[in-house]
């Protein structure tokens, strides 16, 4: 049995959102999706196995629907979602857990110049080797996903910021391209990345205010 026969299932219309049929895997995507990011909220490390699935099944859905750099963003997400996985238990000082920390200036400023670099090459690409019809905001919404996973996998308090920015391009993106239960997960993505950022910055304040001040000599 071919790999196309095992997934072509998952392509098939589970019901119909006015005249365009929504997918299994859309379906599965949207669950496994909203599951996830309620993890990362709670900082719960079954976060990580859950996203994996739900980048595998989205995946999928974005190379039937010739979201092509999104597609291929699944796969670099399978990686950075192991390798956040180890740095949520080991991270830390001491390969302790990791706590929510603040972006640094430094990381800031690589990750802007990394993301600039990354749309430009990516929309090139895009317009040169694909039939993508979107991309620039394809391969933006690539670039800003990939600097939050970073962040979420190093627990920055800030890679909210960047879930926020990259959902609000998301939403009418997946919709232009007829993905509209996609859209709708974007739409509980946001409001979910808002109340994570402000769990992580209470969690965070918090921490803050428990560590001793060291006495002035």
């Amino acid at each position: 049995m071919s790999l196309h026969d095992l997934l072509g299932p998952l392509l098939h219309p589970a019901f119909t959102l006015g005249s365009t049929p929504t997918s299994w895997g859309e379906v599965l995507g949207f669950v496994t999706g909203a599951v996830n990011v309620w993890l990362v909220v709670r900082q719960h490390i079954a976060n990580w196995p859950v996203g994996i699935a739900n980048v595998l099944l989205l995946g999928l859905i974005f190379v039937d629907g010739g979201l092509y750099a999104d597609a291929g963003l699944q796969g670099v997400y399978v990686v950075l979602q192991a390798w956040g996985w180890w740095q949520w238990l080991y991270g830390g000082q001491g390969r302790t857990e990791l706590v929510t920390q603040r972006t640094s200036r430094a990381e800031w400023a690589g990750l802007a110049v990394a993301g600039v670099a990354a749309t430009a090459l990516l929309t090139w690409m895009l317009s040169a080797w694909t039939d993508s019809t979107v991309p620039f905001w394809d391969a933006l919404t690539t670039t800003i996903s990939l600097a939050a996973t970073y962040g979420q996998s190093r627990k920055l308090l800030e890679s909210w910021w960047l879930w926020i920015a990259a959902d609000l391009i998301y939403i009418p993106l997946y919709a232009y391209k007829h993905l509209y239960l996609t859209s709708v997960l974007y739409v509980l993505f946001l409001a979910l990345c808002v109340a994570g950022l402000v769990a992580w910055r209470r969690e965070w304040a918090a921490r803050q205010a428990a560590t001793p001040v060291p006495a002035a000599t």
